[in-house]
């Protein structure tokens, strides 16, 4: 297994079937990979998509939460239940194209690559959103830069690949998948960007709100500026085994 994708969704009916396939149009014939799909409380058709994909599809793995626990914590739920150690997530909306995995992946897996590197991270440089969602990325990504200084132009992007030991790793609280960048760097990892593609939205809405992801921002980014202050990162200079 070369990767796990990991979508989480809710009320997003309309969106699984194709972004299913494009999925595996990306991935078919590249890599042994399977996808992950939490569907977060759905209170439409989702669920019935997904079984109805799942029957036909041995690639696929799908959860189903109780009720709605949101964005962070359906991923990590869907990071739980993953089989591969590398893992790839992106929203079920459509929005993000999957055609990009394959070069998040050789860019994570290049000679090239900064030591340490934990986290590959998509930029939406052409963003294809209302004037008001555009505008307060961009005010939030301004923020969060200055304060957190993660050196991370898009970390709202739903596009990432990280390990799946060192996410498992990293404080979990609601949220936490806007902060990754800052938490990977905090625990001494290396953070990389690389421009994706991003497109309309085809269906539906959106179901997390801006003025909510606002005002929680607020309060998680003083905590992850809690963490970083107390962060320490113990570099281990010699191991040495004695057995009989």
């Amino acid at each position: 297994m070369d990767i796990s994708v990991v979508v989480p969704v809710k009320n997003e009916e309309d969106n699984i079937d194709p972004l299913v396939d494009e999925i595996c149009a990306a991935l078919d014939g590249l890599m042994e990979y399977e996808i992950v799909y939490v569907d977060d409380g759905s209170s439409d058709k989702t669920w019935e998509h997904l079984v109805s994909l799942g029957q036909r599809l041995s690639q696929l793995k799908i959860i189903r939460l109780r009720k709605s626990c949101g964005q962070s914590n359906a991923i990590h739920t869907g990071v739980k239940a993953a089989r591969s150690s590398l893992i790839v997530t992106l929203d079920g909306d459509g929005q993000n194209d999957p055609a990009d995995i394959p070069r998040l992946v050789e860019v994570f897996k290049s000679p090239n690559r900064p030591p340490d590197l934990q986290l590959v991270a998509g930029h939406r440089r052409k963003r294809m959103d209302s004037w008001v969602k555009r505008a307060s990325a961009r005010v939030a990504n301004g923020v969060r830069g200055y304060l957190l200084k993660d050196r991370t132009p898009d970390t709202g992007c739903g596009l990432k690949l990280f390990p799946r030991e060192i996410f498992l790793e990293l404080p979990f609280f609601d949220h936490m998948h806007r902060f990754l960048p800052a938490l990977i760097l905090r625990s001494g990892g290396a953070v990389v960007s690389v421009e994706v593609n991003h497109r309309p939205r085809k269906y539906g809405r959106s179901h997390y709100g801006i003025w909510d992801r606002l005002w929680v921002g607020v309060v998680d980014l003083c905590g992850v500026m809690w963490l970083q202050r107390r962060s320490k990162v113990a570099e281990i200079e010699e191991v040495m085994n004695f057995e009989n």
